[in-house]
């Protein structure tokens, strides 16, 4: 049992070491002699956990884009109206986007690198399947607006991408009135 907990612990070191590199430094600048050293680990331990830095990155995304999905789904039933179910999902998202800021980061730069496999891209998708499920019921009621999925999201999730870079640079910091303003245009943005 200790060994299973250690082997744990490194690999979730790696893990995290990567999340805080590939933060700081890019994809590319992120060697994975870097990585085994802010874990803590030789640089052969890597290699018993993940088979390369493309696994090491995909299994991060997908772990991290999980985590987020937990986050976002948090209370969400198919039982609630169109309309409230998006609220509970934005505002859980936003309070993610909002407060885990390593993670946010990570997301945002595989959002816009072509380091993710696309398959993998694919996958993690995958985790947000209630959100499109409540866009198409939505879109089938006659209550939101028949928009790609695509195009829904740059209008309702990517903005607090944009937000949380003015939060970062200290430009600027959404309070909670101003959140539910932000709800608000987003909900108008796609309803009908």
């Amino acid at each position: 049992m200790i060994k299973k907990e250690k082997i744990s612990d490194k690999r979730t070191a790696l893990l995290n070491a990567t999340l805080t590199l590939v933060n700081n430094h890019g994809f590319h600048n992120t060697p994975m002699s870097k990585i085994a050293k802010l874990a803590g680990v030789a640089p052969a331990t890597i290699y018993l956990y993940f088979e390369n830095k493309q696994d090491l990155v995909n299994k991060l995304y997908l772990e991290v884009k999980e985590d987020f999905s937990n986050c976002a789904f948090e209370g969400y039933s198919e039982d609630l109206s169109v309309k409230k179910g998006f609220e509970l999902i934005w505002f859980n998202i936003a309070n993610y986007k909002l407060s885990q800021i390593k993670e946010t980061n990570f997301l945002t730069q595989c959002d816009n690198s072509p380091m993710i496999e696309e398959e993998i891209r694919v996958e993690g998708l995958k985790h947000l399947q209630p959100l499109l499920n409540l866009w198409q019921r939505g879109k089938n009621e006659g209550i939101i607006k028949p928009l790609s999925y695509y195009v829904l999201y740059a209008f309702t999730i990517y903005p607090l991408s944009f937000l949380l870079g003015m939060q970062e640079r200290d430009i600027y910091t959404l309070s909670e009135t101003e959140k539910e303003e932000t709800f608000k245009a987003a909900w108008d943005a796609i309803r009908i």
